[in-house]
């Protein structure tokens, strides 16, 4: 029988969980990752440097322009609840502007962390086919030990093999 999406494993995260909150991050897209000037970015930005648009609230002070302005790459983003994960787990809340030394630390969990909980995203999605039978056992080991890793400190996922877990499943 193939899993339910909506019957997380004890302990990983849903599809819920697997959303971004813009509201509960601390504008880590914005600021961790680089921009390439192209048809998605009219710009440079160098990664570690916030987007000259993110708002001392961490919110996009052009959000409902991003297309209008040729953020189209903004637009349809997904950190797959990456974001707050650091800022509120991870981070326990404190940002990269009250604490400018934890700036590099924290865009370096981000970007491991997006790449598992995308992982958990398609890994959920797999697990819930019907085709999904034979593997699920498989299915939900990689599964559970990239939840595990998700709940990690900064420094567990500075070591981790988000490419490996991938590879696996």
């Amino acid at each position: 029988m193939a899993h339910s999406p909506q019957d997380a494993e004890p302990g990983a995260p849903g599809r819920f969980e697997l959303r971004a909150d813009c509201s509960a991050c601390f504008g880590l897209c914005c600021a961790a990752l680089p921009f390439s000037a192209s048809a998605d970015f009219p710009v440079d930005k160098p990664a570690g440097q916030p987007c000259a648009n993110l708002g001392e609230d961490y919110g996009c002070t052009i959000h409902t322009r991003l297309r209008d302005e040729g953020f189209r790459g903004c637009a349809v983003f997904d950190c797959f609840g990456a974001g707050q994960q650091i800022s509120q787990v991870t981070f326990a809340g404190h940002s990269w502007r009250g604490n400018p030394g934890s700036a590099r630390a924290m865009f370096d969990a981000f970007a491991v962390m997006r790449q598992l909980h995308e992982l958990l995203w398609y890994l959920d999605e797999a697990r819930s086919l019907p085709s999904s039978g034979p593997v699920d056992a498989e299915l939900r080991a990689v599964q559970e030990e990239t939840a595990l890793l998700t709940r990690a400190g900064a420094a567990e996922l500075r070591e981790a093999d988000p490419a490996g877990l991938r590879e696996r499943a």
